[in-house]
Order: C-alpha cells, then sequence, then structure tokens
C-alpha cells in the first residue's frame, strides 16, 4: 500500500461500498491524505483480465457499521458484491506478488521496461503492423495472411481508426482473427529523439489520449478485456510511459532490433530509404545469423507508406511468408505469443 505522499495509484479499494458513503482516508500506513477523485476508476495492473474498482472511499467506522446493518437487511446482494470484492483483491495482490516469476517477463527480451522479444524456445513468430495514416498494403497483407493461414497483430491509431476510408480494413482485420490494439490515438511523440527521454506529454494527456484510441477500438466489437498489449507511437517510449500504460491494464511491446524491417514505410527521396529487396535479406540474414532464428521474433512492419515510396515492401510479404514457413516458423498473434505460459 502507498505510504502519505504516494500518487494512490496504484493501489485497489476494497471499500467501494455504497456511493452514499462519506469521503475517506487512504489506508497506506503513515497516510492521513484525503484523496482528491472520490470516484476515480482505474484499472488493476498485472492481471490478465482486468478488472475495475472505484478508488477514494475508505469508509469511518460509523460508514462500516450502517454497511454491517444493510447486509443484515440485503443479505444476498451484500454478500455477493462482498464476496467479489474480497477474492477480487485477493487475485490482485496475488498477481503483483507472481509478477516478477511470471514467464511473460522471464523469458522475453526487455528494453526499457517494454518487451522486445517473446519467448525463444520454439518457431513463432509474431508479424506486427502499425498504421496511422496509410493503408494502401492492407488488403494484400491481410490476403496473404489468410492465404498462409497465419495470424498477426494490428496496432492502429485513433485517427487510422476513425477514417471511414479504413473501416472495411478494420472490420476484416477483427473478423478474420487478427489482434487489434491500440497505437495511440493522435501518434504523439512521447520523449525526444536524442539526449535524455525526458517524457514530453503529461500522465493526464497520454491517458487521455490512449483511453480514447481504446475506445475507437471497441467500436469495432473488440471486448476492452481482450486488449492487453499497446505499441507505442514511432516505437518511442521510456520507462515511465511503462509504467503509465501499465496502470491502465497494459503491456508496452516494440519490435525486436536486429532487422531492417522497420524501415518499410521511408521514401525514395529520404536519406534512410531502405529498398524492400534490402528489407527481405536482413530478415533472412538476421534468421541465419541468430543463435534463435527468429523465434519469438516482433517483426515490425506497416500496412502503408504513402505516396513517398514507390517500391512498397507488402508486395514482397508473401514471399516473406513463403520463407518462414520454409523454415518451419508458425506466426501467430502477439497475445498469443506472450501469454503467460507459453
Amino acid at each position: 500500500m502507498p505510504r502519505c505522499g504516494a500518487q494512490h495509484e496504484d493501489w485497489v479499494c476494497a471499500c467501494a461500498f455504497s456511493r452514499s458513503l462519506p469521503r475517506g482516508r487512504c489506508f497506506g500506513r503513515g497516510c492521513n491524505k484525503f484523496l482528491h477523485t472520490p470516484e476515480r476508476r482505474v484499472r488493476a495492473p498485472g492481471l490478465q483480465e482486468p478488472r475495475f474498482w472505484l478508488v477514494g472511499r475508505v469508509p469511518s467506522r460509523g460508514a462500516l457499521l450502517a454497511f454491517a446493518a444493510a447486509l443484515i437487511t440485503r443479505l444476498p446482494a451484500c454478500l455477493s458484491l462482498t464476496i467479489g470484492l474480497a477474492s477480487s483483491v485477493i487475485a490482485y495482490e496475488g498477481a503483483r506478488g507472481n509478477e516478477s516469476a511470471s514467464p511473460q517477463k522471464s523469458s522475453c527480451d526487455v528494453r526499457e521496461g517494454g518487451i522486445v522479444r517473446g519467448p525463444k524456445d520454439s518457431k513463432r513468430i509474431a508479424l506486427v503492423f502499425t498504421g496511422h495514416s496509410y493503408a494502401e498494403g492492407a488488403q494484400t497483407i491481410l490476403d496473404e495472411l489468410q492465404r498462409h493461414k497465419a495470424k498477426a497483430s494490428f496496432f492502429l491509431t485513433g485517427d487510422f481508426l476513425a477514417d471511414t476510408n479504413f473501416a472495411g480494413v478494420v472490420e476484416r482485420i477483427v473478423a478474420e482473427g487478427h489482434y487489434l490494439g491500440p497505437h495511440s490515438d493522435k501518434h504523439l511523440l512521447y520523449c525526444p529523439w536524442y539526449g535524455p527521454k525526458k517524457t514530453l506529454v503529461t500522465r493526464a494527456e497520454f491517458e487521455s489520449d490512449l483511453e480514447s484510441n481504446l475506445r475507437k477500438i471497441e467500436m469495432f466489437g473488440v471486448n476492452r478485456e481482450r486488449i492487453g498489449y499497446f505499441l507505442p507511437p514511432f516505437e518511442h517510449y521510456n520507462a515511465q510511459i511503462v509504467s503509465w500504460a501499465g496502470a491502465m491494464g497494459l503491456t508496452l511491446v516494440n519490435y525486436t532490433p536486429g532487422t531492417r524491417s522497420n524501415a518499410d514505410y521511408t521514401g525514395e527521396a529520404d536519406t534512410n530509404f531502405v529498398s524492400s529487396k534490402a528489407i527481405l535479406s536482413s530478415i533472412l540474414e538476421k534468421e541465419r545469423k541468430d543463435p534463435n532464428g527468429l523465434n519469438g521474433f516482433l517483426l515490425l512492419l506497416h500496412v502503408g507508406s504513402g505516396p513517398g515510396r514507390a517500391d512498397k515492401f507488402h508486395r514482397l510479404f508473401g514471399e516473406l511468408l513463403d520463407h518462414l514457413y520454409q523454415r518451419g516458423y508458425r506466426p501467430v498473434r502477439v497475445d498469443e505469443l506472450l501469454k503467460t505460459g507459453s
């Protein structure tokens, strides 16, 4: 539990019995501060199936006696609530206590708190696509995934999801069983490209932006409890962003370094342009030279690169899948690659 002076943002109140209770005190040791957000909803990090609690109302002794009286007169409903809250808190504390021992962390490569590679003990790979402004490769990508009976993960911004021109793409992603996750609503830059990675957004800005992105995903029929992974915009983040995402019930993931796949957005006029053939070659070279091949890889690509790139990598995507299958790899969703017990 937090001590006095903590931000009261990573604990769960088991005392959300009634909206009529007076405001209460934090039950962190030594704390005599009133909480400022009496009915704020928070998501408990670390749970596979996140639950929500009302926080900020810890009842006084008199309120507890009043609740006990209500319990006697409304035993069935109150008993159900009490048992549910108690079991939820126990599950939450257990999840936090076992977090460090979770296979999700212990068998994965982690950078600045974000997962960049999954377990390397089997030939499974996560094909991870991001989208913001363009989607000219989406139908070809989905066609090839369907032809190869492969699954992938799509992390799309709120702007992408709100664009009616892309609605058919998103609907197909969901209908064909691929993972759909957030990539920020407005594609924010969280920290500078050079120098110390100081956070450029406030926590309120971060949460508001990501929440908008999540709501737009839900509009396509994806239940919030099924959205457990988040890929940051620009694939750029710091440990604070990882922590904030975790408090919202999301695990931050990023691409596995070692290939040029993430350069498939570059245009011919860019100084950092990488041709599609060079990208494919870099992936196959990594597979040959890495002792673990591409096991556990999160291979990042884009659903579109826009008019600045004529050499579209999605035209070689089917060939990439052919190579992967010939070498015994199985493309899976990111949540399948990283799930506990993998």
